[in-house]
């Protein structure tokens, strides 16, 4: 939530729920978890500081991102970034997977944490309040470093130290 000063207490407590509930969900059940033949590119990304370890894979076609996925283990808020990341990416062009990431990172290192660009992630925002727990913001960006990688194919492991 971009700006809390304006929200119900109440409200935002019930929509602070609903995100938790949205991240456990993306945690428990990943989306696009699964190796994928014909990636045009790959990459490893490891965080030493909880172990999180993700693999992304990514077929690009011409400009557009045609599909994404991972595999690994990680904690629940670097599981339900990868799962939701994909979801997200899958369809759109290369120029916009880039613009998101951006923003994506912004919204979570923002040091003012008003969540500029939030609006421009959609479903993402739900990763909005990691912002408050600087050490969790490392597994939250994990993925999103290691598919940028993998966009430009990296075959180095990415880390988040």
């Amino acid at each position: 939530m971009a700006d809390d000063r304006n929200v119900d207490p109440e409200a935002a407590i019930e929509l602070d729920d609903l995100y938790q509930q949205v991240m456990i969900d993306h945690s428990r059940s990943p989306r696009n978890f699964r190796e994928l033949g014909g990636a045009t590119g790959s990459c490893e990304g490891y965080n030493p500081l909880c172990g999180d370890r993700v693999t992304v894979y990514v077929k690009v076609q011409g400009s557009t991102v045609a599909d994404i996925s991972f595999v690994g283990k990680g904690c629940a808020i670097c599981t339900a970034s990868a799962s939701m990341m994909t979801e997200s990416l899958k369809g759109r062009s290369t120029h916009e997977v880039e613009a998101m990431f951006a923003h994506f990172r912004a919204m979570l290192t923002d040091s003012n944490g008003d969540g500029r660009n939030a609006a421009s992630l959609d479903k993402l925002v739900v990763f909005e309040g990691v912002n408050r727990y600087p050490v969790r913001v490392k597994c939250a960006t994990l993925p999103w470093h290691t598919m940028k990688a993998a966009l430009n194919s990296g075959d180095q492991t990415v880390t988040t130290e």
